[in-house]
Parts: structure tokens; sequence; C-alpha cells
């Protein structure tokens, strides 16, 4: 996320405000998260210092374990000068008996900002094959180099067994790109798909996140298509929080995404299919998993009775006439529950 975007000093009070209050909060508090299980054990990883986990054998009843790193990946501060501590948007993927946790740091309201991931073979702490071993960056994205934002990654195997990695947000969209068979690196040659973007007004400087309100990448295979989930609008304002998810498809996992209406969301498609309401104004950060033979959206939603704080939802999927839908009774009927 861009924390995700531009103004910091909103974004670094949610922060504060969701941080101090875990001890006594009923709910957990995030940002998007992402999910894996691991034996009989569900974990939760979302945006925060280090990378927030915690763990649930029932993914309503949470329990807080740590942060991933302690205190910072080692080459955070050398990639993005004044580095704040901050890591956002993981992606977590279990392959091969590994589990990678892909991640991103970056500036704030730039894109200078870089993707790295870190290796396990357990998230069991209590485990002696436990232990997260960082592979440093894998893609990064420079002001005045690059048109694109290297946050908010999303790795996905393709039915072939390519490993992809989406990602991206604000400037020029949702880009594409294979990586090589360590799961760490960019594929040779080189080759980037764009999926999804909004309007960029001609003359934007190069430098500047610019209007196109679209982040946080998710695909998701579901019978013949491939889903591309994103996030318009804007986060991390509390109850003026804009965030909805938007959704299209394709055949391939390098598109082109086609909404509803047939436009695609290289061309400003994307149906919208999760917005918010008066309770919940906003809501996004989604990833999205098969569980025991079911489908499940995992998002985060900003409540309007709690001044705008931030909370973890689990919503299952339907799937009507070829399309995911959630019913928004979920945003009320979910709660976790954050033990001690």
């Amino acid at each position: 996320m861009q924390p995700r975007r531009h103004l910091a000093g909103a974004f670094m009070a949610l922060v504060a405000l969701s941080f101090s209050g875990l001890a006594s909060a009923k709910q957990v508090s995030i940002h998007d998260p992402a999910m894996a299980k691991d034996g009989n054990q569900y974990y939760l990883f979302s945006t925060g210092p280090g990378i927030t986990v915690y763990q649930s054998k029932d993914r309503l009843h949470w329990r807080l374990d740590g942060p991933v790193f302690k205190p910072e990946p080692s080459w955070a501060r050398t990639v993005i000068p004044n580095f704040a501590g901050h890591l956002w948007a993981p992606d977590v993927l279990h392959h091969d008996g590994k589990f990678y946790l892909y991640y991103s740091a970056s500036a704030f309201g730039k894109n200078t900002s870089a993707i790295g991931v870190t290796v396990t073979k357990t998230l069991d702490i209590n485990s002696p094959d436990y232990g997260w071993h960082d592979q440093g960056v894998v893609l990064q994205s420079v002001p005045n180099r690059d048109l694109w934002n290297a946050i908010d990654p999303n790795v996905t195997i393709d039915d072939k067994g390519t490993a992809w990695m989406a990602f991206g947000s604000f400037w020029d969209g949702i880009k594409l790109v294979r990586l090589d068979s360590s799961l760490t690196k960019v594929a040779k040659p080189e080759q980037w798909y764009s999926l999804a973007r909004q309007e960029r007004p001609p003359f934007t400087p190069q430098t500047a996140a610019g209007p196109g309100e679209i982040e946080g990448p998710f695909i998701f295979k579901h019978n013949d298509y491939y889903y591309l989930f994103v996030s318009f609008g804007l986060c991390c304002r509390g109850v003026n929080s804009t965030y909805r998810i938007a959704v299209g498809r394709a055949k391939t996992i390098t598109g082109p995404y086609l909404d509803k209406n047939g436009k695609d969301m290289n061309q400003g498609g994307g149906t919208v299919m999760l917005k918010g309401n008066k309770a919940w104004p906003g809501l996004g950060g989604n990833s999205a998993y098969h569980w025991q033979g079911k489908d499940y959206l995992v998002f985060h939603a900003y409540e309007a009775a709690d001044n705008g704080l931030q909370k973890l939802k689990i919503a299952p999927i339907e799937w009507r006439d070829g399309w995911p839908y959630v019913d928004p009774h979920n945003l009320d009927s979910y709660q976790s529950v954050l033990e001690k």
C-alpha cells in the first residue's frame, strides 16, 4: 500500500491508534491482510512494523505472534532513504515445502519503493524448523526511471507451474512480471505486462502518483478464469476512506482482464464487487483463498462507530454466473476476537 499513499501523517496516526489499542481491542485491527495455513493453524500477516503476524485455529479467535522482522530488513535503509520501519501489504505463498513472504517498503508519496521476500520452512514459531531467512530485494522502482510503483506484491503460480508477481499502486497502475524458479528474482529475459490502470492525465510529472486510485492486486484462479481483484479509491483516512474492491477476469494470467461489461481493466475497467456503507465507509486491501471446499475474501474495513479504525474481515465468496459475490451483510456478521 502507499499507506497507502500520500498523507503520511494520517496513515501514521491510524497505525499508532491501531497498535496502541491492541491490548484492549476486541477485534483484530490491521491493514492489508494476507493469510496462510500451516498444519491446523491459520496465520494472518499485515502491514506494520516488521510485518505483524497473528495465528488462529478457527479464523475467528486470533493471537498476536509478533513481527516477522526484528527490527527490519537489512537492505531497507540502503534502498529506501529515511525508511520509517513500516513494511506494507504482505503476501504469503506456500510452495515446494517453503513459505515465501513478500513485502514492500516505500518512501511516503513516492515510488522510491522495493519489494522483498523472506522464506521459512514453517510458520510454527515453536518448531525447530521455524526461522525467516530474508532473500533481499525482488524488484524496485526508482523515480524518473519507472512509471510504476514497486509495492503491494501478490505472487501466483499459474497452471503451468510458472510464478508471476502482480504489484503496483497509482502511477501507471498494476503490473505483472514472471519470477524465476527460486521465486526470489525476476526471470530473464524480463517481460513486463500491464494489467489494470486508471486514467493518468497528460503532463503529470513522473515523480507524482497522479489521480489514478488503483492498487492492491490479488490474482485468484477459479474454474477457467484468473480473477484480478484490486482496490479503488483511498485508504487510511478512517471514516473518510473511499476504498472499495473491484474485479475483472481473464483466460490467461497475463490478461487482458475484462469486467462484467467487457471493459479492459487496462483501459479503466473494473467491476466494483464490494463497497463501503455508512457503518463501514471504506474497505479493501484484499486477498482471496480456498479453504475446505469454500472460497473466502479477506480484507480490512474502516468502522465508523470506532472512529474509522481498520478491522479484519473474512467473508465467503459466492459465484454467480462466473463472477464473485460477497454479501455486504458479512461486514457486520464477521467480528474477529483478539485474544491476549
